[in-house]
């Protein structure tokens, strides 16, 4: 608890302010988590063939998206010194070289994928499709996003580190982008053997501008989507335009929303037309998303146990049971798995925090998101904090008797997951390293594809035009 007023008092003293907050602020709570949360995927991948669980210890198949966050965290792993170079170099070639192999074709058994994307979950043995499940053109770009990370850092002549790079170049040239805008110039949401395309066209706002910059920054042109496709996905925004708490903004109710592209792409000082016209950047509209959420946790209108302004966080996370009780005089449905989030156009709140919301939006507005990870491991840190870090989610208000699809009960301090998730561990990560020295960003400035995807779709002003 000193820990956490300690960084209260030097906010509210003004000694510490959103631009200033510098690497040696963070608490040393921070590095504690960070390398917990590394080991989630170092320890828990296969290291025959690089894929990470999408759950653990939960056994799991592999999601695609979380690999790509594995890419990730393997360079960072070497920067904070959790691993060698060596170690990281190995790993990812391991991955790449895998991917670059894995059978592809339109079989419904026995691929792992399709015109270059690659299905949202894979066999954690064989890599291949797992169940009937989609070929996911946002999991790949997820998964793409950390390949060209690892293209950028391993940047030296050695033969392996020259191989991370050709691969991924491969990996990534291959992806049909055309193929997949089956309306185009939009993008589905994916695509089954079974019955061809998801009748789903990623449109904004949401977590799929990552997707569209690497779509518009293909090197094969053959495969590359134009101009047209960003004026597509943007042609919808106003829809999601909203000012909750006076806070106007592209408004999306989970925080995942806002943070998976920023994962990856520095948005600080560069536009498109449409933010252009809106006068601030992406980076301040992810900001403004997360004192949104802080906002509404103070106005608690479910009563939910816990909510304030030192714990908060809604987003698409795990959670007890899919039932409906009483809570607070309401007719609560708890669901045990949902894109849980305030406001927008799919408001969903059932007293489920995710400490991922918090933490992967660091960067964003580090004197609220600070003091509510430091409160969160204080407070609740006996059950929801563990081996590789925090727990997916934990519900306070959840004490409710029947039987659990996830989690425990704890008596006395509600529902808490079993589980980390690997798309939930990512962003805890990168964002915090973001954060301290901008490691992430900086890499992926480098890399053309990001710079082409961003230029064609109108991107102007800051880094890009150094």
């Amino acid at each position: 608890m000193a820990m956490r007023r300690t960084v209260l008092a030097l906010l509210l003293a003004g000694a510490l302010s959103a631009p200033a907050m510098a690497a040696n602020t963070l608490p040393p709570m921070f590095d504690d988590l960070q390398e917990r949360t590394f080991r989630y995927f170092w320890e828990t991948a296969n290291p025959a063939n690089g894929l990470v669980p999408d759950r653990y210890p939960t056994p799991s198949f592999s999601s695609v998206a979380a690999v790509g966050f594995g890419l990730t965290a393997y360079p960072i792993g070497v920067e904070r010194g959790y691993v060698t170079r060596a170690q990281a170099r190995e790993r990812t070639l391991t991955t790449l070289r895998f991917f670059r192999n894995a059978p592809q074709g339109d079989a419904r058994t026995g691929m792992s994928g399709h015109k270059g994307f690659f299905y949202h979950f894979l066999d954690m043995k064989t890599g291949q499709r797992y169940g009937n499940v989609e070929l996911s053109t946002i999991d790949t770009a997820l998964f793409l996003a950390g390949a060209l990370f690892a293209q950028s850092y391993f940047d030296r002549e050695e033969a392996d580190e020259v191989e991370i790079r050709r691969l991924a170049a491969e990996i990534y040239a291959r992806v049909d982008w055309k193929w997949a805008a089956a309306n185009a110039p939009a993008v589905s949401l994916g695509w089954r053997p079974e019955e061809g395309f998801i009748k789903y066209d990623w449109k904004g706002y949401n977590e799929a501008m990552l997707l569209y910059v690497l779509a518009l920054g293909s090197p094969k042109l053959e495969h590359a989507l134009g101009p047209e496709a960003w004026k597509a996905w943007t042609s919808t925004y106003e829809r999601s335009w909203a000012a909750p708490y006076d806070r106007p903004h592209l408004a999306f109710p989970s925080l995942f929303v806002h943070q998976y592209s920023h994962v990856w792409i520095d948005f600080r000082g560069i536009r498109d037309g449409y933010m252009q016209g809106k006068g601030f950047d992406y980076f301040e509209n992810s900001r403004r998303a997360t004192y949104a959420q802080r906002d509404y946790a103070l106005a608690n209108p479910l009563k939910c146990k816990g909510y304030g302004a030192d714990v908060w966080g809604l987003t698409a996370s795990d959670g007890p049971v899919d039932k409906t009780f009483e809570w607070q005089g309401q007719q609560i449905p708890f669901r045990s798995y949902a894109a849980r989030g305030m406001g927008g156009l799919r408001h969903y709140d059932d007293c489920t925090l995710a400490p991922t919301a918090a933490a992967g939006a660091l960067p964003f507005a580090p004197e609220i998101t600070i003091p509510a990870v430091v409160a969160m491991k204080e407070r609740y840190g006996d059950f929801l904090y563990g081996r590789y870090g925090f727990l997916d989610a934990f519900n306070p208000s959840f004490a409710f008797n029947t039987k659990l699809q996830h989690g425990r009960v704890v008596p006395g301090k509600g529902w808490v997951a079993g589980d980390y998730l690997g798309i939930d561990q990512g962003p805890i990560l990168a964002m915090t390293e973001n954060h301290r020295n901008d490691f992430v960003w900086r890499i992926m400035r480098t890399n053309p594809a990001i710079r082409t995807g961003l230029i064609r779709a109108g991107f102007t002003g800051g880094w890009l035009e150094k």
